[in-house]
């Protein structure tokens, strides 16, 4: 990943000693590309992305396809806003980061700045007392790369990245089209087990078996291992980019699986999920800390710091603010998608959605919000953190009604003769039975009769003939507590 022009492909090319660039039109990756390299610390597979945008839409749609980022920055151009974008989609994807300082060769290459600039980003070198390993390579010349292939085994080797070849294949789809020859062909990636030829592939909503499959570099495969990219042929249906696939042996219970997928499809495609301000708290994870994730962007820099301070600063011990990224200029495509795949709110501070970035924010369901005032922004915020937190609810008592006969009725159950003591009974309310000043019970009032009527309500000085909802326990002089609650909003 990184910015254009900073030498992804080329690097890539070196790796694999093959020329992939010369096929791409002008030279610029058009696509995902996953190849395959055998290095003497083992195979590892590189998908080289057409800078960040596939990536994130992958990540949008949950797919988990990379181990290691290799973040390939020009050592005599810098860190430009395509880098800063791909740190955080990085980040977006929870992988660990490697950073490859490409064109050490050129007369102008600024290693030690490149490392200062990205130390600014969280990126902190190795070297210098941090985390992120960083290796200074020449895509044209070939310095560092044995170093870089090092640096990543010994990132997967911290990791201890394992994955069991004996089991049915379970995978990703990088990217999937269709061929008027050969029908629908699908890019996938093995993650885990053995994909074989003749295996009954679910991808998506397509169910089908495999007809025939190649390597990266278009040789015919019988099978193929962990982190092995293959194309298939075999699917009925064309899979999105990201879709998960697994090998299934039971066809029928499949077919249940797919029809189940393909319903989803459709209602999903009616309504599109929500990500708004006010009801975004429906769509995080339970537990006692919340995070509220937000893009912004603004017009110009000083409105970005300062809302960035501004907005940070309204993180609690219940939530936190989390500013997953910052830009200045229009809102963007690629903001959007990286808003999905981190379900975040998109807030522009005058700015406005830039070409068909509102459309596919709609698409998306991810909520863009404009604001040419910063308080007003720090105001709906905060309202969004209180929608975070759980709903609060306050007992409202209603009244007291003592128990004076019991009946036993054949369908009813038990019926409480009851006096109304004070406030009110009503039907369906919340109820309490305490006997000898101790809490025995608590549900619901199943009904409510006045003399031969049911009604609603009975008010304090008048009998009644009360039924608890599943408790038929009652003695004399037990109390029936009426309450009902009242949901308040939860603060800060």
């Amino acid at each position: 990943m990184g910015h254009v022009d900073h030498g992804k492909t080329s690097l890539l090319d070196r790796i694999r000693k093959a020329n992939v660039a010369a096929g791409e039109a002008g030279g610029i990756t058009q696509h995902i590309g996953a190849y395959r390299v055998d290095t003497t610390k083992g195979p590892i597979v590189f998908l080289d992305t057409p800078g960040h945008e596939a990536f994130t839409a992958m990540r949008a749609r949950g797919a988990q396809a990379t181990d290691v980022v290799v973040l390939v920055v020009a050592a005599d151009d810098g860190v430009m806003p395509q880098t800063r974008e791909a740190v955080n989609h990085a980040r977006a994807a929870g992988v660990p980061i490697i950073v490859a300082v490409n064109k050490i060769d050129k007369p102008g290459a600024r290693p030690d700045q490149i490392r200062q600039e990205l130390s600014g980003l969280g990126l902190q070198p190795e070297e210098w007392g941090g985390q992120t390993l960083f290796v200074n390579v020449s895509a044209l010349t070939g310095v560092g790369v044995e170093q870089l292939l090092e640096s990543i085994a010994l990132q997967t080797e911290v990791m201890e990245l394992r994955a069991k070849p004996d089991a049915p294949a379970e995978g990703v789809v990088l990217e999937a089209y269709l061929d008027k020859g050969r029908g629908v062909v699908a890019n996938v990636l093995v993650q885990k087990g053995t994909l074989n030829q003749g295996d009954l592939l679910l991808a998506g909503v397509g169910l089908g078996r495999i007809r025939a499959m190649t390597d990266d570099r278009g040789r015919r495969m019988k099978n193929a291992g962990p982190s092995m990219p293959v194309e298939v042929l075999g699917l009925p249906d064309l899979p999105m980019a990201g879709d998960q696939f697994f090998v299934v042996g039971d066809q029928k219970k499949a077919m249940e699986l797919v029809d189940a997928r393909k319903k989803a499809a459709a209602a999903k495609a009616k309504t599109t999920s929500a990500k708004g301000l006010e009801d975004l708290y429906k769509m995080m994870a339970a537990g006692e800390v919340q995070e509220l994730n937000l893009v912004i962007k603004s017009d110009v820099a000083g409105s970005v710091e300062a809302l960035v301070k501004a907005l940070t600063e309204l993180s609690t011990a219940k939530v936190k603010v989390n500013v997953i990224h910052t830009g200045v200029g229009g809102i963007t495509e690629n903001d959007v998608m990286l808003a999905s795949a981190s379900k975040a709110i998109i807030i522009g501070f005058n700015v406005r959605p830039a070409g068909q970035a509102g459309a596919v924010a709609k698409s998306e369901g991810v909520e863009v919000r404009s604001y040419s005032v910063i308080y007003e922004a720090l105001d709906d915020v905060k309202k969004a953190m209180q929608g975070l937190l759980a709903p609060v609810y306050k007992q409202k008592e209603l009244g007291k009604a003592e128990v004076r006969k019991v009946f036993v009725l054949p369908k009813a159950g038990a019926v409480a003769g009851s006096y109304v003591l004070e406030g009110s009974v009503k039907r369906g309310g919340k109820a309490r039975v305490v006997r000898d000043s101790v809490l025995v019970w608590e549900g619901a009032i199943a009904s409510l009769r006045r003399i031969k009527d049911d009604v609603r309500e009975v008010t304090a000085g008048f009998e009644c003939g009360i039924t608890l909802d599943g408790f038929n326990d009652l003695h004399e002089l037990d109390i029936i507590e009426c309450y009902e609650l009242e949901q308040v909003a939860a603060q800060l």
